[in-house]
């Protein structure tokens, strides 16, 4: 029974094909996932929305991925020789060109199994892209017809390559009347030395020729290596946590297969636990009593803490005497590093506690970010939660306020510093890809300039270019992007990386009202920069900060030293108003008397900011 059992695991490995679809964000990823589904039958039409595999609400409002996501599908596979598709015959489309589908001799056929891990396609979830490549054989780069490559779309395909994946080009959204799919092709044949004839045009909205991109997913992406007779190993490339059944891993099977119920062991955290529940994803969880190498499924472990379960780690069985084997663990992925700093705060002192709740259950889906208390004079209590990029901060403040009900903000962004023992503060250094029109290589070179850029390479190919800089990563924080979109009518596309860490002239500015410094508009700059900074700091306090009864000094200081000041007077009352008569003296006396009163008033008032100026300034 037990080799009938290996034998049919070999067979099915050989009919299975792992793989991705990877691109720029909006070139379509999702639909063409849509479309996988619908023709393979995996989802009826019914039942198929769009984005279906992005289940969270945030993520279909905004209509981009931010979570990977996996499925199982079955597909009957024809076998063609090769086909000539003309485009679609409508008169008004400008794009009446003929091309062929593929020029590969196609000998596969029966049922084969293909397991689709959707990704997004931003740059601040990149990692969630790295651990997908790394349970895949394969990967579609999918290019938009009417944008042509992007930033991400060159980030992803030189991952891929790394990972030594096969790599199947392939250019949507050819019905749209502004695609232009031969100056698209001409730029993946320069860009990645991509041979034009395995390139496949697809419209991924009306699923023309996905049939065709499907069986070229069975052709050229190569079968899982891996042995079923080897002990057990499977990567994690996903976790969730589940309040019912506790943590669910998501796991790429290498070698072996594993039964329900069979005991488990975790090679970094050195966790043992039982299987309660092993299958795969179609899409939803589907139960099965056994999972084979080669294959993506899930593991239910009924543990409660996340952080024992590590995406990266090796899953193992433990043997008879429930002790971690020594199986060689599979190479992991480099724990993300969280390069942008909020402080998070709720609005009301009420919802302190379940926003410590909140925070602390997203992070058992997501370890990607940090929390640690941290406490403000004028927001009170509240905690330091570290970030990926600006999207990925804007999504989690968007998925706790409509999930979980917390009303909250978040400070100002800060970046992660290095100190040294001799005070010197070292920042982030990153090396940018820009993407752009060449009519507006002028435009980014000026914006990139001003922003402290270092021009590495500045390379053409038809009517685009490619700039590549070097750049602190705090101008990032700072507005970057929008700087260049704007620069550019919205069509320079970015892309980065954290390079290292370079010493910087940094100062911290320090806001003062009455020498009561307010330390939730204090902020790291640039030393050239800080008298600026510092002098739109106390202009917007000074008009935004209400009138009292005493006078508000406002002042930006840097070690002490004040480099911009703003004064807000205080009401007067006129004293003399009471007065009909009587000497100079009499009227002297009672000014006097208020003068003092100012300044005693001054010394012994607490200074009060109202919350909706301190959400105005760091919302700014």
């Amino acid at each position: 029974m037990y080799l009938l059992q290996i034998i049919l695991a070999k067979i099915m490995k050989g009919s299975i094909r792992n793989f991705a679809i990877i691109a720029h964000i909006d070139h379509g990823k999702s639909t063409l996932a849509d479309r996988f589904l619908e023709v393979t039958g995996t989802v009826s039409k019914q039942k198929l929305k769009e984005q279906f595999l992005d289940q969270n609400p945030i993520s279909r409002e905004r209509g981009i991925t931010i979570k990977l996501a996996p499925v199982r599908m079955k597909y009957e596979y024809r076998n063609p020789k090769s086909e000539t598709i003309t485009n679609a015959s409508n008169s008004n489309n400008k794009n009446n060109f003929e091309f062929r589908v593929s020029n590969f001799e196609f000998s596969n056929s029966g049922e084969f199994i293909l397991n689709l891990i959707d990704t997004p396609g931003h740059v601040d979830f990149s990692y969630e892209v790295s651990r997908t490549l790394a349970a895949c054989e394969g990967v579609i780069l999918l290019v938009d017809a009417t944008q042509g490559v992007q930033a991400q779309t060159v980030a992803h395909f030189y991952s891929a390559k790394k990972e030594g994946l096969k790599i199947i080009p392939a250019i949507n959204k050819i019905d749209l009347e502004s695609a232009r799919p031969e100056e698209v092709r001409r730029e993946m044949e320069q860009i990645f030395s991509i041979n034009p004839r395995e390139i496949i045009y697809v419209s991924a909205k009306t699923g023309k020729n996905v049939d065709q991109l499907l069986r070229a997913i069975v052709d050229r992406t190569p079968s899982p290596k891996g042995l079923e007779t080897n002990p057990f190993r499977a990567l994690i490339f996903d976790a969730l946590y589940d309040e019912h059944r506790g943590v669910i891993v998501y796991v790429r099977i290498v070698d072996g297969k594993l039964s329900k119920n069979e005991r488990i062991s975790f090679s970094q955290t050195k966790k043992s636990t039982i299987a309660s529940e092993i299958g795969y994803f179609t899409p939803v969880m589907t139960p099965k009593d056994t999972i084979f190498a080669g294959d993506i499924g899930y593991i239910v472990t009924g543990i409660k803490d996340i952080h024992q379960t590590q995406v990266g780690d090796t899953v193992t069985i433990s043997n008879i005497k429930n002790q971690i084997s020594n199986i060689k663990p599979l190479p992991g992925y480099k724990k993300p590093k969280p390069m942008v700093f909020f402080g998070v705060y709720p609005k009301s002192t009420n919802e302190l506690v379940r926003l410590k709740e909140a925070l602390n259950k997203y992070a058992l889906n997501d370890t990607s970010i940090t929390v640690s208390d941290e406490h403000s004079i004028y927001l009170g209590s509240g905690f330091r939660v570290g970030f990926l990029g600006l999207l990925h901060a804007d999504i989690v403040r968007e998925r706790l306020k409509q999930e979980e009900n917390v009303d909250l903000f978040l400070t100002s962004p800060q970046v992660l510093y290095e100190e040294k023992e001799n005070g010197q503060m070292n920042e982030p250094y990153m090396n940018l890809t820009v993407f752009v029109p060449s009519t507006f290589v002028g435009n980014v070179i000026t914006v990139c300039q001003k922003r402290k850029g270092n021009l590495l390479d500045l390379s053409y190919f038809g009517n685009s270019a490619i700039l590549k800089y070097e750049m602190p990563y705090s101008m990032l924080v700072r507005g970057l992007s929008s700087d260049l979109k704007s620069s550019t009518s919205g069509f320079a596309s970015i892309d980065y990386e954290i390079s290292d860490y370079r010493p910087a002239d940094l100062v911290n500015i320090e806001i003062k009202i009455n020498d009561i410094s307010i330390d939730v508009l204090s902020e790291y700059a640039y030393r050239g920069e800080a008298p600026y900074i510092g002098r739109e700091k106390a202009k917007l306090l000074r008009e935004k900060l209400p009138r009292q009864q005493f006078r508000q000094i406002i002042q930006a200081t840097v070690n002490g030293n004040i480099i911009a000041r703003e004064e807000i007077p205080p009401f007067r009352k006129d004293v003399l108003a009471k007065l009909y008569g009587g000497d100079r003296t009499r009227k002297d006396k009672l000014l006097e008397a208020q003068k003092k009163g100012k300044s005693k008033m001054i010394e012994k008032a607490k200074i009060e900011i109202p919350q909706e100026v301190l959400f105005s300034m760091i919302e700014k």
